[in-house]
């Protein structure tokens, strides 16, 4: 009967990771790291969402991501990618920065209030 039990649990869950509507999926920003740079520079959220900030670093050297707006920050190893989770924020502007490089690695996160259909960047 356990057994019975376990593995219907385990179809059922199954089922419902597999067909979990896509609405319920966060908003994903990439930011790409390349010479010490953020492309592109600022990127537009919606507010009021949660969004994943995920940053790709194509350098052959780590960088540390800090923003002290969004209160976060991490190190993104050389050819490798990590992301950043924010929000909901209010809009408005939040500026972030590479910690190993803060002259060149400059970036903000603008957060709009985006109607249904309009695109973040």
């Amino acid at each position: 009967m356990i057994a019975y039990f376990k593995s219907s649990l385990a179809i059922i869950i199954g089922f419902c990771v597999i067909h979990t509507p896509k609405a319920f999926a966060l908003p994903e920003v990439v930011v790409e790291i390349k010479n010490h740079l953020f492309y592109p520079q600022e990127v537009v959220v919606p507010a009021g969402q949660k969004v994943r900030l995920t940053f790709v670093n194509y350098d052959d050297t780590p960088e540390e991501i800090d923003s002290f707006s969004l209160n976060r920050e991490k190190v993104i190893f050389a050819n490798s990618k990590g992301s950043i989770f924010v929000g909901p924020l209010r809009p408005g502007e939040y500026p972030f920065f590479g910690e190993f490089h803060p002259n060149s690695a400059v970036g903000k996160v603008i957060v709009a209030d985006i109607k249904e259909g309009d695109h973040a960047n």
